[in-house]
């Protein structure tokens, strides 16, 4: 796949309009996914999470059947050797609107599908850990938008383009007040003594599809993952740090900054227990 391929109101158009409120105002959300070998990767658990979001700022979600269908037409026109792999990504709008802030008193939700190639991540990510960056960009308290993936992430634009060097893959994002909330592009977890914890999102951050199976899959087996504060010391005196989104599963942390991170095979076993497909 050579180019980036999309499909808007299920037609494979040139553009959208101006007015489109995403477009003036961020006035949307958004889902990123696998395709693999023709379907969407844990599609039921990204659809739930469309809906959460899209009523967290009053849009209503498209039905799954309308998605689905859309989807499946938008494949249809692409290259065979496009449609078994890559990258889905979602993006549900408020809609058209006229120029102001106020949202129009009736709305066309606008649905597009972007499909690109899947990056090409070396081996050794998976093999050997990565490294992590400390961000100086913090991320700003806001919960009414907390947890959700709106379009608004000028925050992560400005983060990601601190990471100058090339030996770190992501970056740590913080608050205000020191607290460690998420990687640049996924979210993280820790294990220590036994007791797995992640940030807690109920003021900034979000939450993810992958962070949401890893929660389910220890909810499963009657292990509790601890929601909570955690700071920069706690990563740096873990048993295990890793950082988890949609795209690349579960990546083991082996460094933040110059500092060596104690590691083991938790993403490993992540990756085997929820039959993730390295790429």
């Amino acid at each position: 796949m050579t180019s980036v391929r999309y499909c808007v109101n299920g037609k494979l158009v040139s553009g959208i309009a101006p007015t489109n409120r995403g477009f003036a105002y961020g006035d949307g959300i958004f889902r990123t996914m696998r395709l693999l070998n023709g379907e969407l990767l844990d599609w039921p658990l990204h659809y739930q999470t469309l809906v959460a979001d899209c009523s967290k700022i009053q849009i209503v979600c498209p039905s799954a059947e309308l998605l689905m269908q859309e989807f499946k037409y938008f494949m249809a026109s692409a290259l065979e050797v496009e449609q078994s792999s890559g990258i889905i990504k979602i993006i549900i709008t408020r809609g058209d609107g006229a120029r102001g802030y106020a949202p129009p008193a009736i709305c066309e939700p606008t649905r597009v599908f972007v499909h690109s190639a899947l990056p090409e991540y070396s081996a050794e990510i998976y093999s050997a850990g990565v490294a992590l960056y400390t961000c100086q960009t913090r991320l700003a308290s806001q919960p009414l938008l907390a947890g959700i993936k709106h379009l608004n992430r000028l925050e992560n634009v400005l983060a990601r383009a601190e990471l100058k060097d090339p030996r770190f893959f992501d970056g740590i994002l913080r608050d205000y007040d020191d607290h460690v909330i998420e990687a640049v592009s996924g979210n993280l977890f820790i294990s220590k003594d036994g007791l797995v914890m992640t940030p807690a999102l109920d003021h900034c951050g979000v939450a993810g599809v992958m962070r949401q199976k890893i929660l389910d899959w220890y909810k499963t087996r009657g292990n509790t993952v601890v929601t909570t504060s955690l700071l920069m010391e706690n990563l740096l005196t873990a048993d295990a740090v890793v950082i988890a989104n949609s795209v690349y599963g579960v990546l083991q942390v082996t460094q933040i900054d110059e500092q060596a991170i104690t590691s083991n095979d938790w993403a490993k076993e992540l990756r085997a227990y929820l039959n993730y497909v390295v790429h």
